[in-house]
């Protein structure tokens, strides 16, 4: 069968393999175009792009698909399926019009929880016991397409949103290589989504990685977490930032204000809004390295600062 292939980050790459692996006949790879990044601003190609060449895929960078010469272009390929994983751009319909078994995307979440741009980060940060992939057919709406066949995924308690990232990936090749011929030979009944239970999954911003220490130590346990790695969970030490990167709940509690630091044995923990202790496991000192709390505790003794307190 012959694909062409949208996406643009890692996650998308898995998928792309395990076509190219199981016989698929990827005539096309779509992805964005190249973005400057770091401090040198240097033309970075997406990780789809550079997945599609080392397979020696030819690769097509639009701006837009809504233009006539994107169109003709993908027309030309006369696709059985285009598959889309995290690509970041609208289809149009006529677009979705043009491949012989229609346009299948791979999704982060069980729709239609989490429609949208964030769905693995808002899951952990939403402190979900489970999530997993969708695949979808693509209609014109975001994320509202018939669900074709769910894959459940249980989340760790200490599972940070990267490592659920990273589960999904490795997880939507074979999800995505079974699907697809169940759909061309009609084996596969769509199933409407149900709108009234959707919800909406932003994209993540940094001002939302602040924590607020006056809430609830597993909210912001969930938060830390599904900040991680990006834009990563911040609190502020002395009137300095720092990033906190990994938390462990604990069944301890403590009377001190929220905030309040308590180091202990080599560990660190933080009282949180409901008087319980959170133990910070990894923490990155505004000008430092990522550290593990034992190696932060070396070289500081934070014992009584109030975290998001300027003094």
């Amino acid at each position: 069968m012959r694909v062409v292939y949208m996406g643009t980050p890692d996650f998308a790459v898995p998928a792309l393999e395990a076509l190219c692996d199981g016989g698929y006949e990827v005539t096309l790879v779509v992805t964005t175009p190249d973005k400057p990044v770091g401090r040198k601003q240097i033309l970075t190609p997406s990780a789809v792009k550079t997945a599609a060449l080392g397979r020696g895929l030819p690769v097509y960078q639009p701006k837009t698909l809504k233009t006539d010469e994107a169109y003709e272009r993908i027309r030309a390929e006369a696709p059985d399926f285009i598959v889309v994983a995290a690509y970041g751009k609208i289809l149009p319909q006529r677009v979705l019009d043009i491949p012989r078994y229609g346009a299948i995307n791979i999704h982060g979440s069980l729709l239609p929880k989490y429609r949208g741009a964030a769905p693995i980060q808002r899951s952990v940060i939403d402190g979900e016991a489970q999530t997993g992939l969708t695949i979808m057919r693509m209609d014109a709406g975001l994320d509202t397409g018939d669900i074709l066949r769910p894959l459940v995924y249980p989340i760790g308690e200490n599972e940070t949103a990267g490592e659920v990232f990273d589960a999904l990936a490795a997880l939507s090749g074979k999800l995505l290589t079974e699907t697809l011929p169940d759909v061309a030979a009609g084996r596969i009944v769509p199933v409407k989504q149900d709108d009234s239970l959707s919800t909406y999954a932003s994209m993540l911003t940094k001002d939302e990685a602040v924590i607020d220490w006056t809430r609830p130590a597993q909210a912001i346990h969930d938060k830390i977490r599904g900040m991680d790695p990006w834009p990563v969970a911040v609190t502020t030490m002395r009137g300095k930032r720092v990033k906190l990167r990994q938390s462990r709940m604990t069944d301890q509690r403590s009377g001190k204000a929220p905030g309040t630091l308590i180091a202990e044995n080599g560990r660190l923990y933080c009282v949180c809004g409901d008087g319980r202790l959170l133990e910070l496991t990894q923490i990155q000192p505004e000008g430092a390295k990522n550290m593990e709390s034992k190696a932060f505790l070396a070289g500081h003794d934070p014992d009584g600062i109030i975290l998001g307190r300027d003094d």
